[in-house]
């Protein structure tokens, strides 16, 4: 599960993360912040200096309040995982995902 953020609102507690970079399929390169003691990953952004961040649900101290709203590439998912009614869900990825979750489709309750 992952988290978009803007990437501005993006503050660690602990020490700093270690950047390991990666090429998508796309050819695009990505950045990922993993931990420098364990290599849990942390955090990624689109490359360069991307205006989001998707961190990573499990590495929050408190994740009582999490509740997936949008689920991208679900044209993978396991079989048996059933996808709540309301939600919007992607069988890829949205092309312009930074923008699409700055907006008020992703953010009905913004509206």
């Amino acid at each position: 599960m992952g988290l978009v953020i803007a990437d501005r609102a993006f503050r660690l507690t602990a020490s700093e993360p270690r950047l390991v970079e990666r090429t998508a399929d796309s050819g695009a390169r990505r950045g990922r912040w993993v931990c420098p003691e364990c290599g849990s990953w942390i955090s990624s952004t689109p490359w360069p200096n991307s205006a989001v961040r998707a961190v990573r649900g499990g590495t929050l101290d408190d994740t009582s309040w999490l509740r997936p709203t949008v689920h991208l590439w679900t044209r993978s998912k396991q079989p048996w995982i059933t996808l709540p009614d309301g939600d919007r869900s992607f069988a890829t990825q949205r092309a312009d995902l930074g923008g699409f979750f700055a907006s008020a489709e992703a953010n009905p309750s913004s509206r």
